[in-house]
C-alpha cells in the first residue's frame, strides 16, 4: 500500500508542476492563457487527490475530512476553470484565478494541521 500511496503522491506532484510550470513561465507575458498542459495537470491533480484521499480515509492520523473537502472544492474549481477557458485564448482572469487557487491549495495542504 505504501508503494501505491507514494506513486500517487509523485503523480500528484507532477500534476502540480504541470499547472504551476506554465503559469510561472507566462507571468512576464501579456497574453496569458490556460494551456493544455495546465488542463491535464488539473485533471491529474483531481484524480490523484481523490485516490490519495481514498487511501487515507480510514487512518486515524490522516487529514481531517474538512481539509479534504476544502481541497476537493478548490481542485474542482481549478479543473472547471481550466476546462471552460483553455480554448478561448488569452483569458487573464482565468489564468490568474487558476494560479491563485493552485497556490491556495498548496497552502491548505501544507499549513492546515
Amino acid at each position: 500500500m505504501d508503494v501505491l500511496t507514494d506513486a500517487l503522491l509523485v503523480l500528484h506532484f507532477i500534476g502540480l508542476a504541470a499547472i504551476l510550470g506554465p503559469a510561472l513561465a507566462q507571468l512576464r507575458s501579456t497574453g496569458r492563457h490556460i494551456t493544455m498542459t495546465m488542463v491535464w495537470g488539473a485533471r491529474a491533480q483531481l484524480l490523484t487527490g481523490i485516490a490519495l484521499a481514498g487511501l487515507v480515509a480510514g487512518d486515524d492520523d490522516g487529514p481531517s475530512p474538512a481539509k479534504l473537502a476544502v481541497k476537493l472544492l478548490v481542485a474542482l474549481a481549478v479543473v472547471g476553470i481550466c476546462e471552460a477557458t483553455h480554448k478561448k485564448g488569452a483569458v487573464a482572469w482565468a489564468f490568474l484565478t487558476v494560479t491563485a487557487l493552485t497556490v491556495i491549495n498548496i497552502c491548505v495542504a501544507v499549513l492546515w494541521h
